[in-house]
């Protein structure tokens, strides 16, 4: 059986700061899940965790207190609506989330590339090859992060804010990780449990560029890693959209259901 578009586990709601979009709410991810037959939607607001030290001044509010102002989540009888939240690295590779907290969400996602916020999860100025290499370190100290695999995802692995100094840079810094380097991190993600995030505008790329993009990930399938879709919408033209760029990655990147993450 096909991999197919019925779910989306990367959504943000009007608490994350990056929304801008006051009915960005939880009643309309619900309402987005069943037009488009979903049978399960994940709201992911930023988070750091309070007990966690270093939080950058953008994340110290987002505490457990601002994303838990979504619950309690609206209930559907064909919708499962999971309570999860997306945390970050500091430099240190420390996770935004005690291993004790992660009790407080259904699902988590980690975002490994958010290398536009320098000072906190990257060093000022730096080069892509030390973006690259950063790139490979954080992905070994997730997995060397002593936290429940089977309910956490990494996101966004060739986001553009990898370097987001012209269009399409982030793409050279994923091309100087090295096949091996991604065999032993897929590797290790498999064997630990958690999910790829599928989250890419295919219509960004031409045919070479969008190959090279989809390296890791076809890496990822070699490894035997299992895959969600994310469309990291944050406001409702995003949810619009969030078909056609979710079904697009699946035309350029066909799975079967068996490669499915999904929380237990």
């Amino acid at each position: 059986m096909a991999f197919e578009y019925n779910h989306d586990m990367h959504i943000h709601t009007r608490l994350s700061p990056c929304s801008g979009d006051d009915g960005q709410t939880c009643e309309r991810i619900l309402d987005y899940a069943v037009q488009n037959g979903l049978d399960t939607v994940a709201v992911t607001d930023h988070f750091w965790d309070s007990a966690v030290a270093g939080a950058s001044s953008w994340y110290k509010p987002l505490n457990y207190e601002h994303v838990s102002r979504s619950l309690p989540l609206p209930k559907n009888d064909t919708v499962r609506f999971l309570f999860g939240c997306e945390t970050d690295m500091d430099m240190q590779g420390n996770i935004g989330l005690t291993k004790e907290n992660f009790s407080l969400f259904d699902f988590v996602i980690v975002s490994t590339t958010h290398f536009h916020m320098e000072g906190f999860t990257v060093p000022a100025g730096i080069t892509q090859k030390e973006r690259a290499l950063i790139y490979v370190k954080r992905l070994h100290s997730f997995l060397n992060s002593d936290i429940p695999f089977k309910k956490t995802g990494i996101a966004h692995l060739t986001c553009n804010l990898i370097d987001n100094s012209e269009k399409f840079a982030h793409i050279d810094v994923v091309d100087m990780v090295s096949d091996k380097e991604f065999y032993e991190i897929f590797g290790g993600v498999a064997a630990c449990g958690a999910g790829v995030e599928l989250n890419i505008y295919t219509h960004w790329y031409d045919e070479d560029q969008l190959k090279r993009v989809l390296r890791p990930y076809m890496i990822a399938r070699d490894c035997g890693c299992k895959f969600y879709l994310g469309s990291d919408s944050h406001h409702g033209t995003n949810l619009l959209n969030a078909p056609a760029k979710l079904k697009g990655i699946l035309q350029y990147f066909p799975l079967e259901d068996k490669d499915r993450f999904t929380v237990k």
